[in-house]
């Protein structure tokens, strides 16, 4: 839903870290070098009952979640703790690993405000050699890149976003949403344990109940700390969540990632097919062998 007269006062914050202190560091840095601040910051630990103290003159919420029994993140939950430990009624999600633009508030604000719904910022994926720490947006431009297939997707001339079907392409990387349109999707399904596929849910639930999609040319910079390829570290979590996900929709969501996992011989699946069969588990080992020092 729309803002009636387009203007936004007050607006939360919200990011989920467990054992992430630096990255949280630089983007609560670059949180208060916005255009605009936020009335809070709400920072939802998961397992990290003891975090390292916030450098912020913006006011902080924490919530914390205990670990969980299987190590898993409750990346679900802690979305939904957040959401009702925040005060106001607009919020902007963050992942830990983001640094906003000084205008990413402001770009957001405005775009929820003119046209509602989901609103999905852009992501540049910075490199391991780091960003100038003093030089703002013009360093960190500098210093990343675009994600490949996400160039087009935010409007041209930096005008406000229109509507698009494409609802499999959300990320909950970097978003804005009403409290109210938040709370008509139903929030995140906590069905979806750990990693991957919550926030495909989130967004096909939006679409269900006629919460409309569009991305932004609000700008995020995600920081460098390398990627497994495919994302070993969390097979559990992709294949029982491709699980749920597919019960729920009838398709199956991470389907790159499910062939991946498919061509090294640990399951067998096809997009066809009704279930995942699992034979055998990425070891340690294995996992380190896939990891590779991209940024995306």
């Amino acid at each position: 839903m729309a803002v009636s007269d387009n203007s936004i006062q007050e607006f939360s914050v919200l990011v989920l870290s467990s054992n992430r202190d630096d990255h949280l560091a630089n983007l609560v840095a670059g949180l208060h070098r916005s255009t605009v601040l936020p009335t809070e910051l709400v920072v939802a630990y998961m397992g990290q009952p003891n975090p390292a103290p916030l450098d912020s003159t913006i006011p902080v919420r924490i919530v914390h979640l205990p670990a969980t029994d299987n190590s898993t993140l409750p990346l679900a939950a802690a979305r939904n703790a957040a959401s009702v430990a925040a005060s106001t009624d607009f919020f902007i999600f963050l992942d830990v690993d983001c640094i906003p633009a000084s205008t990413l508030c402001e770009t957001l604000l405005r775009d929820v405000g003119e046209v509602g719904g989901l609103v999905m910022a852009q992501p540049r994926y910075l490199s391991e050699t780091g960003f100038p720490e003093h030089d703002g947006d013009a360093g960190l431009m500098r210093a990343s890149i675009p994600h490949h297939s996400r160039t087009s997707l935010a409007p041209a001339g930096g005008g406000p976003p229109t509507a698009t079907d494409r609802y499999e392409l959300f990320w909950s990387l970097g978003f804005a949403v009403t409290a109210e349109d938040f709370d008509r999707i139903g929030g995140f399904d906590e069905s979806f344990t750990g990693y991957g596929g919550e926030d495909t849910d989130f967004s096909f639930a939006a679409r269900g109940c006629g919460v409309r999609l569009s991305f932004s040319g609000a700008t995020m910079f995600h920081q460098h700390h390398g990627v497994i390829r495919p994302p070993l570290q969390h097979f559990i979590d992709i294949v029982t969540n491709s699980q749920v996900f597919h019960g729920k929709w009838g398709l199956w969501p991470m389907t790159g990632w499910l062939k991946g996992f498919t061509d090294a011989g640990y399951i067998t699946w096809t997009s066809d097919a009704d279930s995942i069969d699992v034979h055998s588990h990425p070891t340690a080992d294995d996992i380190a062998a896939a990891r590779v020092n991209a940024p995306y």
